[in-house]
């Protein structure tokens, strides 16, 4: 599903991506992890097309990403901080970004799940963080995408819209949709993640499954594994 070769970034003198190598295979929910600045972002928004590497290569389905745009109708993308304008209202957001994708949407049954009817006439400005966060899913989910990027999705949830979330994501994967997903929480990732990808100064630490990351580093969940891995040398 998306191939990344040899790929590197700067940011004036600051490298952030050192000949990073990832495979992820179609199907499956991969959790990308990492201390802030390990590169997380970079290398999704470089998925994504809005960051242009340095040097290196990426493809989406067997197909070069480079110069192109179409391949990310196949992508439900939530961002870490959805800087919507604050004087739409929902439903005229949700509106404009159907009108965008020019794709079949099912928000209905996403706004049901997340009890947003009573904001939908409210101005995004007016909304809690929690609140637009569940606006965001809405807007992640709502297209039959093969694959889907949720970079932090549960900032700001509630306990009920968690479970929905975790919920929600399950049924994607059980489509046989690829799910990237970076998470600070390591109770969500440990409960969703199939496979974990561990992320350090722009290297890849770790490939696997959880089970694979306990055995590796001698313990019994998933929090005290990454630390353990953390202060590790990459690829020991």
């Amino acid at each position: 599903m998306i191939q990344v070769e040899n790929l590197y970034k700067k940011f004036g003198k600051n490298e952030v991506l050192k000949g990073l190598d990832l495979n992820i295979d179609k199907g499956g929910i991969f959790a990308v992890l990492g201390p802030n600045g390990s590169g997380k972002t970079t290398l999704i928004k470089s998925i994504l097309g809005m960051v242009v590497s340095n040097k290196g290569s990426i493809a989406v389905s067997g197909i070069s990403i480079k110069k192109k745009w179409k391949y990310r109708q196949e992508i439900g993308y939530l961002p870490q901080i959805a800087n919507f304008p604050g004087n739409l209202k929902v439903k005229e957001l949700i509106r404009m970004i159907k009108d965008l994708r020019q794709m079949p949407s099912e928000e209905k049954k996403l706004i049901e799940l997340f009890q947003l009817e009573p904001f939908l006439d409210k101005k995004l400005s007016t909304l809690s963080g929690g609140t637009k966060q569940k606006v965001n899913i809405v807007l992640a989910f709502m297209f039959d995408c093969p694959l889907l990027i949720l970079d932090e999705p549960t900032t700001g949830l509630d306990p009920a819209s968690l479970i929905n979330l975790k919920e929600l994501i399950q049924k994607e994967k059980a489509k046989g949709k690829t799910i990237l997903i970076t998470s600070h929480i390591m109770q969500f990732v440990a409960e969703v993640a199939d496979e974990i990808v561990y992320l350090l100064e722009g290297k890849i630490y770790f490939k696997g499954s959880i089970e694979q990351l306990k055995t590796k580093t001698n313990q019994t969940d998933l929090e005290h594994a990454i630390a353990a891995i953390a202060s590790t040398p990459a690829h020991a």
